[in-house]
């Protein structure tokens, strides 16, 4: 099985989830083992409150005896709630003897700056009177002992921690995953309502995972169908306007006409036009709705350009000589031979249509890297520049900028479609004198 690419979601889930389980984890052990040392001996405000306990208690011992010890004893177990007691080396110096328990619980007890010992007991230490023979001994009071709030920290590190990581998991995989997500629903939804011009942008579609991926193909989309509705729009339009001028002068001849043989070639006129129209019409909303898929083949153009010039000079009665090619020798093309062959008789014609009497339409061309840029140049006025891109819209006529009105104005929008299809560009520019066609075609390596 192939694994995905590198900026997969795969691979950015898979990081995020690690990321989590390393931050968990770390971060128990590093703070768990943070406040087992912090808690592990007597902060100094403990040591000094047992310090004074230990002082109270040698002060009541040298002012009253047994009886001032056992005053100490019993007011220290009432306020701290805790075993306490008094003694030397041998025995206590209270009143009371020590029990068999108190003289082994001695055997367990700890100075006062060694570590509290394991967690959960109830650490017991002795504080030295000054003679050093004497001393103070008791258990730890609840509220001195620093590993006192250890269970909630427990808490916060085993359920807490957790939760609070597993919510940040939540947001950050909301923001990579279903956050754009929510972009594209909300831009399918505007696209079914009707809003063409709807897009993802740039937030979802610069990412280099899958979801970039999806929002590029829904941003193409959306781009297609635009374009595909607005071109059927205004075909639609254009062409019902175009319908209208035959058929009201077929409304007319039938009404005015009286001669029977002229009304019927008017009719065979007329219906030849409006054929010509909507079979153009047809065939450029084919070429941008389906994007056939032509195949490729090697051309070599200066053999097409003489049968198309031949093709033009029997419909436009021009001579050969008006129409040269000036290729270099061996110029081969990568496309199709159909298509390419349309292409070039519907710019060959536009371009006899406005050229001038005794004017020239020559081909040219160089090769530029793996394209052959060739050129088809004649001799008119030229167009305005802001309209060099206006004549490759359907039903576009420019007759105030160029002398010759025949024709529907579809031929370079087709043109245009079939190079694009084949990989190629077409566009067109002014020259001295004249408007030049510009094609870029691969070219085919023998």
């Amino acid at each position: 099985m192939r694994l995905p690419h590198r900026h997969s979601l795969l691979w950015k889930l898979i990081g995020l989830l690690a990321v989590l389980c390393l931050l968990v984890v770390s971060l128990q052990v590093d703070v768990s083992q943070r406040i087992q040392e912090a808690t592990a001996r007597l902060p100094a405000p403990t040591r000094q409150v047992l310090t004074d306990y230990a002082q109270q208690a040698e002060a009541a011992w040298h002012e009253r005896g047994a009886a001032g010890v056992d005053e100490f004893l019993n007011t220290l177990r009432a306020r701290e709630q805790v075993w306490a007691v008094v003694v030397d080396e041998h025995h206590s110096l209270s009143s009371q003897a020590l029990t068999r328990l108190e003289r082994r619980k001695l055997d367990f007890v700890r100075r006062i700056d060694w570590p509290v010992g394991r967690p959960g007991g109830r650490p017991t230490f002795y504080i030295p009177f000054s003679d050093g023979q004497s001393r103070l001994v008791m258990e730890l009071p609840l509220h001195l002992d620093p590993r006192k709030d250890n269970g909630r920290w427990n808490i916060l590190l085993q359920h807490v921690l957790p939760a609070s990581l597993a919510l940040l998991f939540g947001v950050l995989l909301y923001r990579v995953l279903i956050s754009p997500l929510v972009i594209l629903r909300r831009q399918a939804n505007a696209l079914s309502a009707g809003d063409l011009a709807s897009r993802v942008g740039p937030q979802v579609t610069r990412r280099r995972d899958e979801l970039g991926e999806l929002a590029r193909a829904f941003d193409h989309m959306a781009e297609r169908l635009e374009s595909t509705v607005v071109l059927q729009r205004r075909l639609l339009r254009d062409l019902s306007h175009e319908l209208r001028t035959p058929l009201s002068r077929l409304r007319v001849a039938g009404e005015r006409e009286p001669d029977p043989t002229a009304l019927r070639q008017r009719l065979e006129r007329e219906v030849q036009g409006m054929e010509r129209l909507i079979g153009s019409t047809l065939e450029l909303v084919w070429l941008d709705t389906e994007r056939p898929s032509m195949p490729v083949e090697a051309v070599e153009m200066e053999p097409l350009w003489d049968l198309l010039r031949e093709d033009a000079c029997f419909e436009s009665g021009w001579s050969s000589e008006r129409l040269p090619c000036e290729l270099p020798a061996g110029v081969w093309v990568l496309g199709n031979l159909n298509g390419l062959a349309q292409a070039l008789e519907n710019i060959l014609r536009n371009a006899i249509r406005h050229s001038p009497e005794q004017g020239v339409v020559r081909l040219t061309g160089k090769l530029e890297g793996d394209f052959w840029h060739l050129c088809i140049q004649d001799q008119g006025p030229g167009i305005e520049p802001d309209k060099l891109e206006q004549i490759f819209l359907p039903f576009t006529r420019l007759n105030a900028a160029r002398p010759g009105g025949d024709g529907y104005g579809l031929g370079l929008s087709i043109a245009r479609s079939i190079v694009q299809l084949q990989g190629g560009t077409l566009w067109a520019q002014n020259t001295t004198p004249g408007l030049c066609l510009h094609l870029r075609l691969k070219v085919y390596k023998l």
